[in-house]
């Protein structure tokens, strides 16, 4: 019994750790898609220092990609994951009407 239990409980740890890193990229992409947003609104609003803000707010750290067209705003905010999913680029866009329209 003790054998089978040394085996199955490197294989438990790994399978815990590997779900609890699971969820913090998730609740990255969530940051992520939640901050590109807001900042977008501000953008599209005309408030460049708010937009900025929220994105160092919501998501510290995410790199910050701002484009404007045919009477839209989007911005695209992207970083790396964390723990075991480091090397994973997180990426989330979110676009608002440009100048309040």
């Amino acid at each position: 019994m003790s054998v089978e239990f040394a085996v199955v409980l490197p294989v438990v740890a790994l399978v815990l750790t590997s779900l609890v890193s699971a969820v913090l990229v998730v609740d990255g992409i969530g940051r992520l898609q939640l901050a590109a947003s807001t900042a977008a609104r501000a953008f599209g609003r005309g408030d460049d220092d708010g937009g900025r803000a929220a994105i160092e707010r919501i998501a510290p750290g995410a790199a910050v990609t701002v484009q404007r067209g045919a009477d839209v705003v989007c911005v695209e905010a992207s970083r790396g994951g964390s723990g075991p999913f480091a090397a994973v680029p997180l990426r989330a866009t979110g676009c608002a009407a440009d100048g309040g329209r």
